[in-house]
């Protein structure tokens, strides 16, 4: 068990090392192509394609999950951590990137801060479970994930006041992030159970909505008009 535990870490490192050289040492690869071009003459443009769909499914799916375990009809983080770490973490973190290359300063604040938390989630877990040793479980102090969600909430009410300029569909999501943070926090702390009910219906909320949007996004840039309605911005 502790030599599978190993290759999985190892595995999971190494991954994240070839993420991050894709992410970071390749678009600063470009720039200074670019930048040789324009210096001779010539400038070519790299245009990348909307990650939105990429983001929000990767949110969706890994709430999926996440809420069936919350809600009772599944049980165990064991198959959920691996969802949190590449469709809650890395799909969302190449969002951001390509966020970041189209100036969606919105975009790629949310999905680059919530797909680090899902991966600092599922460290959480296995620390918790005991996969980096016994030292470190034993000193899981669930009280520090309550004060975690409170940062989280704080930015995300600040996220959703942005959303406001966005569409309806990222204001609901928004919304629903505040109120499931809100009930991770209380129930961190041992305010009372039905927080933790409260948290689980809005995680599940959040998925069925970000499905939604996710197709919305692909269906209406793949066919050039509205197949299925965002709804507008709330302030313009």
């Amino acid at each position: 068990m502790q030599i599978i535990c190993s290759i999985i870490q190892l595995f999971t490192i190494r991954l994240l090392e070839v993420f991050l050289a894709f992410c970071i040492f390749s678009p600063a690869k470009q720039k200074l192509n670019q930048q040789f071009m324009h210096e001779k003459g010539t400038y070519v443009r790299i245009e990348v394609a909307d990650p939105t769909p990429l983001g929000l499914t990767g949110l969706a799916m890994v709430t999926l999950v996440a809420a069936s375990q919350k809600l009772g009809f599944t049980e165990g983080l064991s198959i959920l951590i691996p969802w949190a770490i590449f469709l809650g973490g890395f799909a969302q973190l190449m969002a951001a990137v390509y966020d970041f290359k189209h100036n969606n300063l919105f975009g790629s604040t949310a999905f680059a801060a919530y797909g680090l938390f899902w991966i600092s989630m599922a460290a959480s877990w296995m620390i918790k479970m005991g996969v980096f040793g016994k030292t470190l479980a034993d000193g899981f102090d669930v009280r520090q994930l309550g004060v975690i969600f409170l940062g989280y909430l704080f930015f995300s009410l600040f996220m959703t006041v942005a959303a406001f300029k966005t569409n309806k569909a990222l204001i609901a999501i928004m919304v629903l992030i505040d109120v499931l943070f809100l009930g991770l926090m209380l129930d961190s702390f041992k305010m009372g159970e039905y927080w933790h009910a409260i948290a689980a219906w809005s995680e599940l909320a959040i998925s069925l909505i970000g499905f939604y949007a996710a197709g919305a996004n692909m269906l209406n840039k793949s066919y050039g008009r509205t197949i299925l309605p965002l709804g507008s911005a709330i302030w313009k």
